[in-house]
């Protein structure tokens, strides 16, 4: 009897071993990691969002043997909206990762609520990086000073000594217009004239014939999506031949598609996504924009590349090397998995992508160098590098 209980006991605990170790299994194949992604895919800003959302298409469906989740919600660029969008992946998605907006304004909003719920942030859009959004956002985008530099070198090679300045009525447009005060003037240059707009606005005819009587040298053109487009092509109208400088909130086929003849001779500063071909093998921005360009335009048709997929593909690019460190120290779907996540942007060095190479740091959250940007022009309806 004695014999018979033991064994019964015996087989037991091999049963429930066995049943803990399948429970286990089971857990390990249905872990997932949330993702919430609130982007512009409706509104003036969709030329942005919707090139983001197409990337996903071409990102892992899983990363380190666990399957990613994505909720993606659009925003229509607004910031109200976006803080809705974010609040619901915290509370309902209950995200491990949230991302997004399109646009800076939208994305200083998900920043604020990403740092208030303490859960890794991937922005979208340039923001400026305050010390209340600074623990748990990276930036995607190349940051503006980066950016302008070398669009201000190029001024300055061309005899640019006056230069006016038109660019959204926001946070974008600040950003730009401060960057041109601390680099631009700094360096020589003056801004001889400035006018805003905003995002939604149809005509900018009256701020164009300011900047037209004026007359600088060049032009700065502080804008994104297809509204760029707008005071291009006024500029233009209105017979203004002095050189015009786009930043790459303008980098995508839709600017040329928008301003059509006005666009040549243009001057933009880009990720070195719009043309991986024309760089070294040794580049490690290469192969991912390559892999990108082809999955992307084999869907989307030639010449589709876009600044923005560049963004939405890099984050998940990013995530490649992140996500397999944190994993090792937590499990998705907790308060530790998302500080090892945090831990790991910091950790990680040399995180190649489409559009950059990542090392960011605790004060240095968009972690990029002067390998995160080419110069382009337009030529007979196409981009080319300006070398």
């Amino acid at each position: 009897m004695k014999h018979t209980v033991l064994k019964h006991s015996v087989l037991s605990a091999a049963a429930v071993v066995a049943s803990v170790a399948l429970s286990g299994a089971v857990v390990a194949q249905t872990a997932e990691i949330n993702i919430g992604i609130s982007i512009t895919t409706t509104g003036p800003g969709a030329a942005l969002g919707i090139p983001e959302r197409n990337a996903l298409e071409f990102v892992p469906t899983e990363i380190g043997g666990v399957k990613i989740k994505t909720t993606v919600l659009d925003d229509a660029g607004d910031p109200t909206a976006a803080t809705t969008n974010a609040r619901r992946f915290v509370t309902e998605t209950k995200a491990d990762i949230i991302m997004g907006s399109s646009l800076t304004p939208s994305t200083i909003a998900v920043s604020t609520v990403a740092n208030e719920a303490g859960i890794p942030h991937f922005a979208l859009a340039p923001m400026p990086v305050t010390d209340a959004r600074v623990k748990w956002t990276v930036v995607l985008p190349q940051p503006i000073p980066v950016m302008g530099k070398v669009l201000y070198q190029h001024m300055a090679k061309n005899n640019v000594k006056t230069v006016g300045y038109i660019g959204y009525s926001d946070s974008y447009g600040d950003l730009w217009l401060n960057d041109f005060k601390a680099q631009g003037v700094s360096g020589g240059l003056q801004l001889a004239s400035e006018e805003r707009f905003a995002r939604t606005d149809t005509s900018v005819a009256g701020q164009v014939l300011k900047l037209v009587a004026a007359n600088p040298d060049a032009i700065l053109i502080g804008a994104s999506g297809t509204a760029a487009g707008l005071p291009q092509s006024a500029l233009r109208e209105r017979g203004y031949k002095g050189l015009i400088y786009q930043t790459h909130g303008a980098a995508s086929m839709d600017f040329i598609r928008i301003a059509g003849k006005s666009a040549e001779g243009v001057i933009m500063a880009s990720g070195p996504v719009m043309s991986p071909e024309g760089q070294p093998d040794s580049a490690l921005t290469k192969k991912p924009g390559q892999a990108l360009n082809t999955a992307y335009e084999g869907k989307y048709g030639a010449n589709s590349r876009s600044q923005f997929a560049g963004h939405g593909y890099d984050a998940f690019e990013v995530l490649k090397r992140v996500v397999p460190a944190a994993l090792k120290e937590a499990k998705p779907g907790t308060p530790e998995f998302r500080e090892a996540i945090r831990k790991a942007l910091l950790s990680e060095r040399d995180i190649a992508a489409s559009q950059a190479v990542y090392n960011f740091t605790e004060k240095d959250r968009y972690g990029v160098d002067e390998r995160s940007r080419i110069l382009l022009t337009v030529k007979d309806g196409k981009y080319v590098v300006i070398n």
